[in-house]
């Protein structure tokens, strides 16, 4: 017989869903009679019983779960934060959604309200470069936390994210192969610490693939991705600064600003012969399918990683709160071909 050492393998060998079964530990009678006479059936087949008393120990705390996303204003959070949310109450927790804006203060105060509320766990995609970390550090001591999106090295018990070598690996080997390299656009300053492992990655798969990387860094700070990469774009068009025909933009916000420069200009985007410019980008924003061409580009793994983020928490709630070590999960990207590159 299998030996099922967590809730997590249980929830899979069962073919019950892992907030499903969390929701029935702890209260058999919150769940539908036909699903908990499965789990029940699924617990004598597998001979499988949960650690009690990590259980009963978390039935002290408060059913509160704390998302804090960086700014909800991007769909990309907006969409993640809606099955995180979900996926809790799911579960039979009290979800709280929380927005830094993008700032380091409101950060700081929205941990500070998140003690208060007693939370059974925090769900956190911290800002970044810009965050205060001392006091994330402080925070991830005191409140079982789990990371997402952005990595702080060594804080929260568990990381959950997307391989951003993986997005930019795909997106440059396809545009080098169907036509000239491309410049990698980004903000000089960037907000989100995955930029920067973006471009590492851009100047690592050009230089193994034999061209010359080119950077293209444009002014700019905060969140306002779109304006930034129009303005940025548009100062790159008018001077030509552009060694190539091939754009790749750090992410579909600064993308999407690009291609409103060129329309401004009279710039055709796309891979037409009539087209002039190629463009691609990382993320797989909800609105890149709608713009003007259609963006290519390398997309989130959406469902995994926030899938498994609420998993590791609950794992973690589970288990008093502590891991015996801190883990780190990322998903790879997946290329999706539109009409812009």
């Amino acid at each position: 017989m299998t030996k099922i050492k967590n809730m997590e393998e249980f929830a899979a060998l069962s073919g019950i869903s892992r907030p499903t079964v969390s929701k029935y530990f702890h209260d058999p009678d919150s769940v539908r009679p036909t699903t908990r006479a499965r789990i029940e059936e699924a617990l004598e087949r597998f001979d499988y019983r949960p650690n009690i008393y990590a259980i009963n120990q978390n039935r002290k705390l408060t059913k509160n779960i704390g998302i804090v996303v960086p700014y909800l204003a991007d769909p990309f959070f907006a969409e993640i934060a809606r099955y995180l949310e979900q996926s809790c109450i799911a579960a039979g927790y009290r979800p709280s959604l929380f927005s830094s804006h993008g700032e380091q203060k409101l950060e700081n105060e929205i941990l500070d309200s998140l003690r208060s509320l007693k939370p059974a766990g925090v769900l956190l995609a911290p800002l970044g470069r810009a965050s205060d970390q001392s006091a994330i550090e402080k925070f991830c001591a005191d409140v079982p936390t789990v990371l997402f999106d952005s990595n702080l090295d060594g804080m929260g018990a568990a990381f959950i994210g997307s391989d951003n070598f993986s997005f930019v690996s795909q997106t440059v080997e396809y545009m080098t192969r169907t036509g000239e390299p491309p410049s990698f656009f980004e903000m000089r300053t960037p907000a989100n610490p995955n930029a920067n492992k973006r471009r590492i990655a851009y100047v690592d798969v050009m230089e193994r693939l034999g061209f010359e990387p080119h950077i293209i860094k444009i002014d700019g700070t905060g969140w306002a991705f779109e304006e930034i990469g129009r303005q940025g774009a548009r100062k790159v068009l008018e001077e030509r600064s552009l060694r190539t025909d091939s754009v790749l933009c750090s992410n579909d916000r600064l993308a999407i600003g690009f291609l409103a420069a060129c329309y401004e200009q009279g710039i055709r985007v796309g891979r037409k012969e009539d087209c002039t410019l190629r463009l691609a980008s990382n993320d797989d924003h909800p609105f890149a399918k709608f713009t003007c061409p259609s963006l290519t580009t390398a997309a989130h793994d959406y469902d995994n990683v926030a899938a498994r983020s609420v998993e590791t928490l609950f794992e973690l709630i589970e288990s008093g709160g502590k891991f015996e070590k801190r883990t780190e999960t990322l998903f790879p990207a997946r290329l999706v071909l539109r009409e812009s590159a």
